[in-house]
């Protein structure tokens, strides 16, 4: 029965490391994500300085949205709120 226990817990450790290294980044790929995520940021604060002076709210929607073309997944730049 320990053997049995202690084998079940070695897969489960070996299963872990796995999945664990298969989700690592290259160098490269961390900094594609960072930059992206800069890019994404970005749009967003424009699309907030946009309401802020006033303008349409689908106005400035489709700003960010051209100006986050490639950079996220959906409509809303990588990111949904409430409204």
């Amino acid at each position: 029965m320990k053997k049995l226990i202690v084998l079940a817990l070695a897969v489960l450790l070996y299963a872990g490391a796995f999945a664990w290294a298969a989700d690592a980044h290259s160098a490269k790929e961390t900094q594609q994500d960072i930059s992206r995520h800069k890019a994404m940021a970005a749009a967003h604060e424009a699309a907030a300085k946009c309401l802020e002076s006033g303008t349409a709210h689908a106005v400035c929607h489709k700003a960010m949205q051209a100006a986050c073309k490639g950079l996220a997944i959906g409509a809303a730049c990588g990111m949904k709120h409430q409204h």
